[in-house]
């Protein structure tokens, strides 16, 4: 039956990998992968289907989810992303593990927005069991390096404190549908709606002054002093001197050269506690790196954990680089005689090379065109 023009299109959001594309994301993921296992990160892998009761309990909550049902009547939902599954992995088959562990995953994720693409592959980590500022540095660390080991050049990552607006939130009596509204805009990077929710806020005029500073602190640990001068609240005083030790921290890693501290940064999930980052590379105008410190997370599956960790979107780095010619077979075997032509082939499979069989009878002049265009290193003609 003829497809329908529909049925020759794919859904909004998703793609097609061609081998070369295919090529250089198994490349860029090889070498993270390699990168996290040097760091004894451990390698796990979740469905791609979740319950919804999993990713997301509050139903009624909006969402950017693809769900569905199954044959009972549940809701089910593909992953948007790798935390939350993992959390419900180690708090079932890992419960009795060895804490802290050091988990490490790379695995397609689904979301169902406006942005560009609504499948991509993502690589990252989880480090489930430590509340210490080392284990914040140590992923912020292991981020950086995995973006330099890829070539890239002029990456940024920017290193904030979920506890600071908070504390600041709090200081100022902003009732709870404000703050909801600034926190939205400010993941968003939506200066104009900060602005303009901040204005509207009645809020005392230092305070609103206060909020639309927040987003431009951005630069190194003198910043965290300014900060200091605003209030001397606990809880923003201890964001403070947490973001100072983690800077430090990344400073023996060698990496604080290419961390800036921002304290306007909010991470989109509702579940970041403590030290937030991101990282950019340029002409990507979205990060690239997002991740933090999600403390309060694991006490929803029963077994309280603190925990840290960070994901890469890799497929959306894909256009950052070149698209290789895919090398081809190492050897194409042709002649005439099927029985002769598989026998070699098998035989030079067992040597491990790659072995492309010739289909039907061809002469030399058109098995030499299809090494060229096949890119095949040799040619072999059989008897």
């Amino acid at each position: 039956m003829l497809r329908t023009n529909l049925g020759l299109r794919i859904p909004k959001g998703m793609r097609d990998l061609l081998p070369e594309e295919i090529a250089v994301q198994d490349g860029l993921e090889v070498k993270i992968l390699t990168l996290f296992r040097q760091w004894s990160y451990q390698k796990v892998l979740t469905p791609t289907l979740e319950y919804s009761a999993c990713v997301q309990p509050d139903v009624e909550q909006e969402d950017s989810l693809y769900k569905f049902f199954d044959r009972e009547g549940r809701i089910l939902t593909l992953r948007p992303e790798l935390t939350i599954p993992i959390a419900r992995l180690v708090s079932t088959r890992l419960r009795g593990g060895e804490f802290p562990l050091r988990l490490c995953y790379s695995a397609d994720v689904y979301r169902n927005t406006t942005v560009r693409h609504r499948e991509f592959r993502q690589v990252g980590v989880e480090l489930v069991g430590s509340d210490q500022e080392l284990a914040d540095a140590e992923v912020i660390a292991l981020a950086v390096e995995a973006i330099a080991g890829l070539g890239l050049d002029n990456y940024q990552f920017n290193l904030g404190h979920m506890g600071i607006f908070s504390g600041l939130m709090l200081e100022a009596g902003v009732d709870e549908g404000i703050q909801t509204q600034l926190e939205e805009a400010l993941a968003r990077k939506d200066m104009v709606g900060v602005e303009s929710c901040v204005r509207q806020s009645g809020l005392p005029a230092r305070v609103q002054e206060l909020l639309l500073r927040l987003p431009h602190f951005h630069g190194g640990e003198e910043i965290l002093d300014e900060v200091l001068a605003w209030s001397e609240r606990p809880a923003i005083r201890e964001a403070v001197e947490s973001l100072r030790r983690i800077y430090q921290y990344l400073k023996y890693f060698g990496v604080q050269a290419n961390v800036s501290l921002d304290l306007g940064i909010l991470r989109g999930f509702s579940y970041y506690t403590g030290a937030v980052f991101e990282g950019y590379v340029p002409g990507m105008g979205f990060p690239v790196v997002e991740g933090g410190r999600y403390d309060a997370l694991y006490g929803d599956f029963g077994i309280p954990q603190p925990a840290t960790g960070f994901a890469i979107h890799l497929g959306n780095l894909l256009e950052q680089f070149p698209l290789p010619a895919v090398k081809g077979a190492d050897v194409l075997v042709y002649g005439s005689d099927a029985k002769q032509i598989i026998s070699q082939c098998q035989a030079l499979r067992s040597q491990g090379k790659r072995v492309e069989m010739a289909l039907g009878a061809l002469g030399k002049d058109e098995a030499q065109k299809m090494m060229l265009q096949k890119n095949i290193s040799q040619l072999l003609y059989v008897e």
